[in-house]
């Protein structure tokens, strides 16, 4: 059962949902190099339901655990590297990042529209400039695969996945509207900011509870056999 992995100390770390979720299943040997957090209210009251009362969203938005990683690195004199969205909205997302924390020493970002043949020269780009963080917001899976190829190069500083933080971060350094975030609908907004995301919410969602239920009931009766 993917979120049920034991983790150990690991220098990368991604965020589930239950979109994300149905897709990490798929993708098993590919988490199993990951720490992994609880994203999204709703998985986390599933957990909670299933005896997992200790779990609490962590997510990589404004809201949650960015403004703690970049103090973190701005009091530990750390470097970083931002990936992910489109050209030109990285630019802006990277504008308002250092407007909201000046003293943040990013040494390289980019677009996360990468073209094939452009990926090791991107790697060996990247491990050259040894950022101590890497933040890659490309969607699961391929944030997570990125990643894995990264560290794969040699590369060992900490990684984290952010999803949609840098396009929603272009916008707005405080993408979520503080009543939207004190009532936990950010999903709500998501969907008014990007309606392309109904079909996952009302679609993918409620795929996500039948196969949550089977896999907890796999591991469960796996677990007694043991």
């Amino acid at each position: 059962m993917i979120i049920l992995i034991e983790q150990k100390s690991k220098n990368l770390i991604t965020f589930l949902n239950p979109y994300s979720y149905l897709l990490a299943r798929q993708e098993k040997d590919l988490f199993e190099k990951f720490n992994i957090k609880i994203d999204g209210i709703l998985l986390v009251k599933v957990l909670k339901l299933f005896g997992y009362k200790d779990i609490e969203r962590e997510s990589f938005d404004m809201t949650s655990l960015a403004p703690i990683v970049f103090k973190e690195a701005i009091e530990q004199n750390k470097t970083l590297y931002l990936i992910g969205t489109k050209p030109k909205i990285i630019d802006k997302a990277i504008e308002n990042i250092l407007k909201e924390f000046p003293a943040l020493n990013i040494v390289g970002f980019r677009d996360g529209y990468i073209k094939e043949n452009e990926r090791e020269a991107l790697y060996k780009s990247i491990k050259n400039l040894n950022p101590d963080i890497v933040i890659c917001g490309m969607g699961t899976p391929l944030q997570e695969q990125f990643l894995v190829d990264l560290q794969e190069t040699g590369w060992i500083g900490i990684g984290y996945t952010c999803g949609g933080f840098l396009h929603q971060t272009a916008g707005n350094i405080q993408y979520y509207p503080k009543w939207i975030d004190k009532h936990n609908i950010r999903w709500i907004y998501r969907i008014y900011d990007e309606p392309k995301l109904f079909k996952r919410y009302f679609w993918e969602y409620p795929k996500f509870f039948w196969y949550f239920i089977y896999d907890f009931l796999i591991y469960k009766t796996t677990k007694a056999k043991l």
